[in-house]
């Protein structure tokens, strides 16, 4: 009997190559990216502060108290670094309206970020620090993705804090200035605290998931650095997180030699609030609306087409709550044909579900699913009560390959969602200092900018 071979060594890949990225060596679109991608993230964690979810969890983890050295943003609070990682990074995904990368099917900022900016605050790092880390903690997340997809989202878990986690812990690791082994070690400890139902979507542990995946990358290398032991091959060996969360294994897609820009030019950004995977049917709807001009009234048929896999992410027929109106094709799809602002947090709420308007347009609607959709890809189709059929589709698993537009539609967005709370000059004067965060600006001066004193 022939001996199996042993599987390529991806952990200690990984971690050699994120242990050695450097600012001064990173593409001028991935400190572009970079810094859009931490300005996305200061705009729906402030926003996302005040969530119902938010306030729960601050509750219970103050309570027990703890050395203020880290910034709770969006309030006026401060904790340790593990309770402001796991508390920022619930916040900022608690609106679902951040960022995407379809190569994990989650959400790569909201776990690799706050764990990552509340080590860069105890340690008084610097802005191109943060930056040069946050990038090894997104190529690690996007390439951990490579390595089990797609059935480890198929399978059900979540991958935001999953894959999630083991980004953290690269970032922070990188911040920490670890070598390869120390960092490797740091991914195996993060992959053994790794999980995340998909099943809890339309909950509060969904923005959950993203917290305690910062506050398990920030544990991870925390630990890491003081001699904890972990195994160095926990992504790839037998019983480790690819064996164990998927029966996918792809070791030459997640050992891609691409450049340090590959994955982050893949970001995808949310300008609706609701999950990523109800956005083409959103904008399909919209394009509907838009270019026929057909009331809601005159409406006697929605057929929505999709990837499978939306069917066990974004498919609930009847929303109850706001939160789970996030989730559902039918409704979001009612919503833009109707004429709803889907980019409005004030859009998603229990009463929107029981609309009559929405109400009808969402039981009428059909959903079809198409394997030869891409996942974001979706096609909606109307027909009038007079037989009339009209036709649009929207493909949102491209990304803008425009940085600067994509920079403008940025801007409003982080204005729209942080005047309300700090208001109007002080959202311009925080979105200045995070434009040019790769320069001179000081940590401590930004997240002093998001305390709300009340």
């Amino acid at each position: 009997m022939l001996e199996q071979a042993d599987p390529p060594a991806v952990t200690r890949w990984l971690a050699d190559r994120a242990a050695a990225i450097n600012f001064d060596d990173l593409p001028e679109a991935a400190v572009w990216v970079a810094r859009q991608c931490i300005i996305d993230w200061f705009a729906v964690t402030i926003s996302g502060a005040s969530e119902p979810a938010v306030s729960i969890l601050r509750e219970e983890v103050l309570e027990d108290g703890a050395a203020p050295v880290a910034t709770l943003v969006g309030s006026s609070e401060r904790t340790s670094a593990v309770n402001a990682a796991l508390i920022n990074g619930t916040a900022s995904h608690a609106l679902d309206f951040d960022d995407v990368n379809m190569t994990i099917l989650g959400h790569p900022t909201v776990a690799i970020l706050p764990g990552l900016l509340a080590l860069a605050e105890t340690r008084n790092a610097s802005p191109q620090a943060l930056i040069e880390a946050f990038v090894a903690g997104y190529e690690v997340a996007c390439r951990t993705g490579e390595l089990m997809s797609p059935s480890h989202y198929g399978h059900g878990f979540h991958a935001t804090a999953t894959v999630g986690s083991v980004g953290s812990a690269a970032a922070c690791a990188r911040l920490l200035d670890l070598d390869a082994e120390a960092t490797a070690t740091a991914y195996g400890i993060s992959a053994t605290l790794a999980s995340g139902l998909k099943s809890m979507f339309g909950t509060m542990c969904k923005p959950l998931h993203a917290g305690r995946a910062a506050q398990n990358g920030l544990s991870a290398a925390r630990l890491a650095a003081r001699g904890f032991t972990s195994r160095q091959d926990a992504l790839e060996c037998a019983q480790g997180l690819a064996a164990t969360q998927s029966v996918d294994f792809n070791p030459d897609e997640a050992m891609q030699p691409e450049p340090l820009d590959f994955h982050l030019r893949r970001n995808l950004f949310k300008y609706h609030a609701s999950c990523y995977l109800t956005h083409g049917a959103i904008e399909a709807g919209i394009q509907l609306r838009d270019k026929n001009g057909v009331s809601t009234n005159a409406i006697g048929g929605v057929t929505i087409r999709v990837a499978p896999v939306t069917d066990r992410v974004c498919n609930l027929a009847a929303p109850a709550t706001g939160l789970e109106a996030k989730f559902s094709l039918r409704l979001t799809v009612a919503m833009a044909l109707a004429g709803r602002n889907t980019s409005a947090i004030t859009c998603y709420t229990d009463a929107a579900t029981q609309d009559p308007e929405l109400v009808r347009l969402r039981d009428m609607a059909t959903i079809v699913f198409d394997e030869t959709f891409p996942e974001a890809k979706a096609e909606v189709m109307i027909e009038t009560i007079d037989g009339v059929i009209y036709t649009a589709s929207h493909d949102a698993g491209v990304p803008d390959s425009d940085l600067a537009r994509q920079q403008g539609k940025l801007e409003s967005k982080f204005i729209a969602l942080v005047e309300p709370v700090l208001g109007g000059d002080e959202a311009r004067q925080l979105l200045e200092q995070l434009t040019k965060l790769d320069e001179a600006t000081s940590l401590d001066e930004i997240l002093a900018m998001t305390r709300r004193n009340k």
